[in-house]
Parts: C-alpha cells; structure tokens; sequence
C-alpha cells in the first residue's frame, strides 16, 4: 500500500503552459505537411496568448525555420521555450508523461507509451516524458502495477480534479484490438488510478467513434467542463455508425455517480457532420478542445454544428474566451488540438 498525496488536477486548474511538438514529417499527414505547419503555427499563436509554449522541435534547422514562421505570423515568441528532440510524432497527449501534484510538489508520471498498441516505430517518443521532466526539472515516476509497466494513454483519461476519472472500456478493455495492458481487470486499472492519480471514482463508457485510431479515446467522446458537469457528445443521424455506440455512452452517463454520490449533470454536444479524406472516416468531434487559462480552444470542421458546439462550450465555461480553430488540415492525422497538446500544471 503506497502513501502518497497524488492528485490529477483538472485541465482547467491553473497552469504553467502547454506542451506541444512541431510536426517534422510528414507521414502522419500525407500530403498535408505543408498545410499541417502553418495549422500549427495558428495553434501556438493561440496558446501563446494565454501562456507559456513548451515547443518539441527536431533539431536547431527546424527551430530556426519554426522561429521564422512564428515571426511571419506575429506569434509572441518569448512565449514560446524550446526543446531540441527528434520524436517519432507529434501526439504529445499519449507520448508524454502525465504531470500531477503530489502533495504541494509537482511529479512526471511515465504511462510507457507504447504506440497506442499499434505502432512499432516508438523508440524516440517513448523517450520523451524523460526528456520533458528533466526540462522542467521535476521527477519523474514510472508507473508499475504489480511488478509490470501499465500503459495509459493521457487521450485515455479525463478527471474533475475531485477524484472522478472518465475513461472508455473500448480503449482499456477491448480483449483483442490494441490490447495496452493484457489480462488487467477494471479492478486493475482502478488500483492503479488510486495509487498514482488519486482516483477514488471510475465512470466508463462503452465504445468510442468510428474511425479513431486509439481504439476509444476518452477526450474525443465526453469531457469534465466542471467538477460536477460533464459534456459529451450526440450523433443525431441514426443511421450513423455513431449513433447506437454515443447513445449508449449518454445512457451510461445518465446513471453514473460522481466520487460523493452526486448524478454529475450532463451536457449534449452536437457531431459535425462526417469527414472522409482518401477513402477514410476521420474522427472529428467537438469533444477534443483544450482548455487553457482563460480560454478555451475548439476544434471546427467547416460545419453548422461548429457555431453550436462554440456556443454550448461558452456556456460550460463563461469565464474563458472560446476560440475555434480550424482543424480540417489537422484531423486528417486523426486527432486535433487536446491529441496535440499535453498541459502543465502550475
């Protein structure tokens, strides 16, 4: 029995900055790259406002081309701290560690990436929670469970900061595709979230939607806004493949408690309508934002919903601006802005 004071604050707890890593090939967007870069500059011009950006670059070339396009853009660039390291992508929600407080102290978690169970070229960005620990100078834990290193994907879990994680049995349980950690119970998975997050309350859902590349990551399904109030999101074709799986996560949620015992109170946002790209159904949702100090970033897609899902997330947080980004470009690397980004606490 570990004795510890760890908690997983909530992204809207204050904080330090946000990690970001500039796209250096462009294999996880085909064809987009150019396009990509330029996205990514708009995404730290916007972060940069708020906050500090902590900024992975490949090398010092790309650096000074970076630097080049921030100036071009009118980005603040004393906002903008770089690290020098050469990573396989840029998904810095999976690849780095997952910063949270242990008592007044802050502490890297390592949740040994392993390329969502899918991918074999890892080796850099498995790499990178000790390469941002030691930047920020904070230490960092690996995280074990009975003699054996867990895989949890930061996309995986969302928290209130209360004690309450949201996570997916799709991503976590699912016995046979992308399987993270073979043969753990949810008995498992919730000694662990006790022990390094400080969770004492679990809410899972079902499955996530068609086309996302994890398997059934959480923060492109529902997300806190509150500590008492969850958003999630609604097909509302039922002809769509979404429809039944989304349904039932709304069902699930209905009944769900939070760690008092209270029913947390649920909001529906809307689906943009479906994005398909080369023959492929991308997994856009409104449910991928990122919320900074005082502010909150959206993901838009070109779409009618993209003026509702603003306006039902202005109304969960009515003391941050709520900026969209366009994320056409981005999506086609089936993720956006939260995928992207990994937040600091303060």
């Amino acid at each position: 029995m570990s004795t510890n004071n760890r908690r997983f604050p909530a992204e809207w707890e204050k904080q330090e900055g946000i990690l970001l890593c500039f796209p250096h090939n462009g294999n996880d967007w085909p064809g987009k790259y150019e396009a990509i870069q330029w996205a990514f500059v708009e995404f730290i011009k916007k972060v940069a406002t708020f906050e500090q950006v902590f900024l992975v670059v490949s090398d010092e070339k790309l650096k000074t081309k970076v630097l080049e396009m921030l100036e071009t853009a009118v980005v603040q660039t004393s906002k903008v701290s770089f690290i020098i390291y050469k990573t396989n992508r840029s998904w810095m929600r999976d690849s780095a560690p997952i910063i949270i407080k242990n008592g007044i102290k802050r502490e890297a978690l390592n949740f040994n990436f392993n390329g969502w169970a899918k991918y074999k070229n890892i080796q850099l960005d498995k790499l990178v929670p000790a390469k941002l620990s030691e930047f920020l100078k904070l230490p960092l834990t690996q995280v074990i469970y009975k003699g054996k290193p867990v895989i949890v994907e930061g996309g995986a879990i969302d928290t209130n900061g209360k004690g309450t994680l949201l996570t997916s049995e799709e991503c976590l349980m699912h016995p046979n595709i992308q399987v993270r950690n073979p043969n753990f119970t949810k008995a498992d998975y919730e000694a662990v979230f006790k022990e390094y997050l400080g969770i004492t309350n679990v809410i899972w859902l079902g499955e996530g939607i068609e086309g996302d590349d994890t398997h059934g990551h959480i923060d492109d399904l529902c997300r806190f806004v509150n500590e008492d109030t969850i958003v999630t999101i609604i097909e509302s074709n039922p002809k769509d493949k979404n429809y039944k799986p989304l349904q039932d996560n709304l069902k699930r949620l209905k009944k769900a408690k939070l760690q008092d015992g209270k029913t947390p109170k649920i909001i529906e946002l809307p689906m943009p309508k479906r994005i398909d790209f080369d023959g492929l159904r991308l997994p856009a949702s409104y449910a991928n934002f990122l919320i900074l100090n005082k502010c909150v970033l959206v993901p838009t897609f070109n779409d009618l919903n993209d003026r509702n899902a603003l306006n039902i997330l202005a109304d969960c947080f009515p003391d941050r601006e709520i900026i969209g980004i366009s994320s056409v470009d981005l999506i086609w690397g089936f993720g956006t802005l939260h995928c992207l980004s990994q937040q600091i606490p303060e």
